[in-house]
């Protein structure tokens, strides 16, 4: 099955749902679910800045799956800041919106290594 890795927090945001949006530098024709996993390596200061402390969400594993439904290109800083509430990043992460839906949690993380790009794992 085709999976994205994240770093954490945004792999657990997806997969709660306060996060729709996932910001790519690069754009993708794939449509459809596609599994999430989280990378060996969180985002540290996306950590602190959401609330979550150290070591309390699952690195190295799949947590959850979610539905690519479309990819929305920001031309704008404007465009981009209106969409904050469901991307929650800045630019720098790239100006590609994966637009998601169906966002599921595992109630058990899948260890496993990740790669860039869409890659696929067996489930």
């Amino acid at each position: 099955m085709k999976t994205l890795s994240l770093k954490q927090p945004f792999a657990q945001l997806v997969v709660s749902n306060p996060k729709s949006i996932e910001i790519r530098s690069w754009n993708t024709l794939y449509r459809g679910e596609f599994l999430v996993h989280a990378s060996l390596v969180p985002d540290k200061k996306a950590m602190v800045r959401f609330g979550f402390e150290k070591n309390s969400l699952p690195l190295g594993a799949i947590v959850g799956k979610a539905t690519l439904t479309d990819v929305k290109h920001y031309a704008s800083p404007k465009e981009f800041k209106k969409d904050y509430s469901k991307h929650l990043a800045t630019s720098d992460y790239g100006l590609n919106g994966f637009i998601l839906e169906n966002p599921v949690r595992f109630k058990e993380p899948i260890p496993a290594k990740g790669r860039l790009g869409f890659w696929e794992y067996e489930l």
